[in-house]
């Protein structure tokens, strides 16, 4: 059964599918790829695509218009975020200095993950992912650790935004990978955009799920000052003490999970 809205605001409808329409597309979208995928008039749409570049919610280019960050900057300076931001950074740091490898991470956005921090490894070389950066929940490493520790209610309504983007989801396949990182703890699986790199990740865990992951995508060679087992172990670690200084409590049953 739909719900009817009680109150119309045709304008702020009218931008909020802007925004989406933005946010899902992987290149910049013309004033006129805007007005045909939403089935309104050039005219309306120029209106509102003024206005939404004059407070700076999308910027254009010579190949169209673009979603800026604004809007991320926004959700970021939310307590919950705020909060794990400001946690979660010195402790990334000091494992980036153990380990020699860049880190990142991530909590869930819609039918996505998205990068909400990050530290890049010391040296004057290596690979990082900078944040702002979005994947969908089961394509990436970070995003399969945000879906396997979840209870299984919510596990579904995440695969049901994501299905609801028209990505598909290849059900059993997926049900095996995630089967695997709750017996081990986290995952471990090559980039899938990126040869010679492989990413490890941990659940940052609040009462059994996950709030965030905290991924380093390892990067053998000289750069690197621990093997990947060290550095799954400095990382899951890392992501304890996280959980830890969030709520103590929490986080010395994250810790006890971790050895059991």
């Amino acid at each position: 059964m739909t719900t009817k809205v009680r109150y119309q605001a045709p304008a702020l409808t009218k931008g909020l599918e802007i925004l989406e329409l933005l946010a899902a597309s992987s290149v910049p979208l013309t004033m006129s790829d805007v007005s045909t995928a939403l089935g309104r008039s050039v005219s309306e749409i120029f209106r509102m695509l003024q206005v939404l570049e004059a407070h700076r919610y999308i910027a254009r280019g010579d190949d169209g218009y673009r979603l800026t960050n604004r809007l991320f900057a926004l959700s970021m300076g939310q307590p919950p975020v705020r909060d794990l931001v400001s946690t979660a950074l010195p402790v990334m740091r000091t494992l980036a200095r153990q380990t020699g490898q860049s880190c990142h991470l991530v909590v869930v956005s819609g039918a996505e993950m998205v990068a909400i921090a990050g530290v890049e490894a010391p040296g004057l070389s290596g690979f990082a992912v900078r944040v702002g950066y979005r994947r969908p929940l089961h394509r990436s490493a970070s995003g399969r650790i945000l879906l396997a520790f979840q209870p299984e209610d919510t596990r579904a309504a995440m695969l049901d935004e994501v299905r609801a983007t028209g990505d598909t989801i290849d059900d059993a396949a997926l049900a095996t990978q995630l089967a695997a990182i709750l017996a081990a703890g986290g995952g471990t699986s090559p980039s899938p955009l990126l040869n010679g790199i492989t990413d490890l990740s941990v659940p940052i865990l609040s009462f059994g799920a996950a709030r965030a992951a905290l991924t380093v995508p390892f990067v053998d060679g000289p750069g690197s000052l621990v093997p990947i087992a060290q550095t799954q172990d400095v990382l899951r670690a890392a992501a304890a003490t996280i959980a830890a200084a969030l709520d103590p409590a929490l986080g010395d049953l994250a810790g006890t999970a971790e050895t059991a």
